[in-house]
């Protein structure tokens, strides 16, 4: 018997359905950081300042399905937008796909183990804090280098 190949190696990003697209997100809780913008280059810089609504222990979103209500300005990623998002990081699997790169062992999907992406280092818990709890003046002093 041949074992099936899985969704994300034979299907494009916008031919998957909308859980197969869902189940793609590894959950590092990367895109819910803060970015500052420089106007003059357009570069995006990171910052250690997590959206109000990350738990910062499981990177997972406290109003994810209302989370566009709670924070106006979220980034919902589709196969329609996702070459919009240059700023995502690296490792996350929607670019990750989208550039032709395989999924790494780590990622939930490969290794049936949400836990993974934490035990290998890749997400962002327990290294950020809310960004409410840091005035919007100070948020330049929290740039960060170690997320790409």
């Amino acid at each position: 018997m041949i074992a099936e190949i899985p969704f994300w190696q034979r299907k494009r990003l916008a031919e998957m359905t909308a859980a197969e697209w869902e189940s793609l997100c590894d959950g590092c809780g990367k895109c819910c950081l803060v970015k500052l913008q420089d106007e003059d280059t357009d570069e995006v810089y990171y910052t250690d300042l997590a959206c109000s609504q990350m738990d910062t222990t499981s990177c997972q979103c406290q109003s994810y399905s209302n989370r566009q209500q709670v924070v106006p300005e979220c980034t919902v990623l589709t196969p329609d937008n996702i070459d919009q998002f240059h700023w995502l990081p690296f490792t996350c699997a929607y670019r990750t796909l989208a550039e032709g790169r395989p999924l790494p062992s780590w990622h939930p999907l490969r290794s049936g183990d949400p836990a993974t992406v934490h035990e290998a280092g890749v997400s962002v818990a327990r290294r950020v804090t809310p960004a409410d709890q840091v005035p919007q003046q100070d948020w330049q002093e929290h740039i960060i280098h170690w997320v790409l």
